[in-house]
C-alpha cells in the first residue's frame, strides 16, 4: 500500500512517500481503507523523537482516522462488516483489565496510540482491534469525522473527567487556535461555563469567539494574565485548561483563584516548569494531569457531533502528498483547528 513513511527522527524532510505491506488483519481485527486523516502535534513529537517511546522504522503517523471497513477478521462481531463508514478511536487498550472493564482504557498498561506506539493512518490502509471502530455519522464529511476523536476526546477528558468543570464557572482555555484548544472552548460552553481564551493572532481570536468564547485575549500583544484579572474582578478563574507548557505555565497558575483547578495534557514549549509550593497549599490549588479519554466518551462525543452540539474544526485540507507541508504549517502554528491529509 501507498504511505508516508520515515526511516529516522527529524524534521518535515525525513517524511517520504513509499510502498510497504499492507497491515496484518487478526482476528479480532478491522482493516479500515483511510478517507482523512488529521494531524496532531504528536505527530510533530514522535517524528522527532520522544526518548522514552522507541518506533519501529519505517514508520507511520497519525492518530485521527475515518474510512471504510475494508476488510474484518473472524472474530469481529457483527455490526462491523465491509462497507461500513467508521471513525477509528485512536488508543488501543487489551479490553481485559480492571481498567479496561471499568471504562478506564485510557489508563490500561498496555495503552498504545495509533500513529505513536503502533503504525497510524497517513497510509491507504490501517488495521485496529474491533473495540476501537466508531460508525460514522452520515451527517460529517470524512474530514470532519477524522477531525474529531484525539482533540475532543482529550478535551473532554480535561474538562469533564479530571476538572469537572461546572455551569457558571469560568474557565481559560489557552491557546485556542489550536486542535485541542478550539474542542476546549467548545467543551466548555457545552457544560455551561464562561470562557476566556487566548490565542496568537487577531484573526485566531474572532474564530474563537464564533465557536462561542465569551472574551479573548491576544498573548502576544496584550498582559494576558492582567487581563483575566480584570475579567473575573482580581479573583481569577475556577479552571485553567493548559497545553502549551513552559511558555504559559507561571501566568496559568497566577490566573487561578483560590481552590482553582489547573489541567494540563501537554508541553508544547517544554516540560520543564517550576512552582512555589506555598502558592500551591496556601491557595489551595489543584494540578491535574490528563491524557486521551475511553472509548465509551468517544461514542458520546461522536453523538454529539451528529446533533450539531460540537463541531470539527478544520483549517485546511491536504493531499497526503503534502505531508510534510502539512507538518510545517503545524510547527509554525499557522492553522487554527486541524490540518487535514486526504488520499
Amino acid at each position: 500500500m501507498r504511505a508516508i513513511v520515515f526511516r529516522r527522527h527529524g524534521g518535515p524532510e525525513v517524511l517520504e512517500e513509499a510502498e510497504v505491506a499492507t497491515p496484518h488483519v487478526g482476528a479480532k481485527d478491522v482493516l479500515v481503507r483511510v478517507k482523512a486523516t488529521a494531524l496532531n502535534h504528536l505527530d510533530i513529537w514522535v517524528r522527532n523523537g520522544i526518548p522514552t517511546i522507541p518506533v519501529e522504522f519505517p514508520h507511520i503517523l497519525g492518530s485521527d482516522v475515518a474510512g471504510v471497513v475494508e476488510q474484518v477478521g473472524p472474530e469481529v462481531p457483527a455490526g462491523i462488516a465491509a462497507g461500513m463508514e467508521v471513525i477509528v478511536q485512536p488508543g488501543v487498550s487489551c479490553m481485559r483489565c480492571a481498567a479496561c472493564l471499568s471504562g478506564q482504557d485510557h489508563a490500561c498498561r498496555q495503552y498504545q496510540i495509533l500513529g505513536e506506539h503502533r503504525n497510524g493512518g497517513y497510509a491507504e490502509f490501517v488495521s485496529v482491534p474491533h473495540h476501537n471502530i466508531v460508525a460514522k455519522p452520515k451527517n460529517l464529511s470524512w474530514e470532519e469525522a477524522a477531525s474529531a476523536p484525539l482533540v475532543l476526546l482529550t478535551a473532554w477528558e480535561m474538562l469533564v473527567r479530571r476538572a469537572q468543570l461546572l455551569a457558571g464557572e469560568t474557565v481559560l482555555i489557552q491557546a485556542a487556535g489550536s486542535g485541542v484548544g478550539s474542542a476546549g472552548v467548545q467543551i466548555a460552553r457545552l457544560l455551561g461555563a464562561q470562557v476566556i481564551a487566548t490565542a496568537g493572532s487577531d484573526e485566531k481570536l474572532e474564530r474563537a469567539k464564533e465557536l462561542g468564547a465569551d472574551h479573548v485575549i491576544n498573548y502576544e500583544t496584550a498582559d494576558w494574565v492582567a487581563e483575566v484579572k480584570r475579567l473575573t474582578g482580581k479573583a481569577g478563574v475556577e479552571v485553567v485548561f493548559d497545553h502549551v507548557g513552559d511558555k504559559t505555565w507561571d501566568g496559568s497558575l497566577r490566573c487561578l483563584r483560590s481552590g482553582g483547578r489547573l489541567v494540563t495534557c501537554g508541553a508544547t514549549t517544554g516540560f520543564q516548569v517550576g512552582i512555589d509550593l506555598r502558592h500551591l497549599f496556601y491557595r489551595r490549588l489543584s494540578l491535574l494531569g490528563s491524557t486521551m479519554g475511553s472509548k465509551g466518551d468517544l461514542i458520546r462525543i461522536v453523538q454529539l457531533l451528529e446533533q450539531g452540539k460540537l463541531r470539527a474544526v478544520i483549517d485546511r485540507v491536504l493531499p497526503l502528498s503534502q505531508a510534510r507541508q502539512a507538518h510545517e504549517l503545524l510547527s509554525n502554528r499557522a492553522q487554527f483547528g486541524k490540518v487535514v491529509l486526504v488520499p
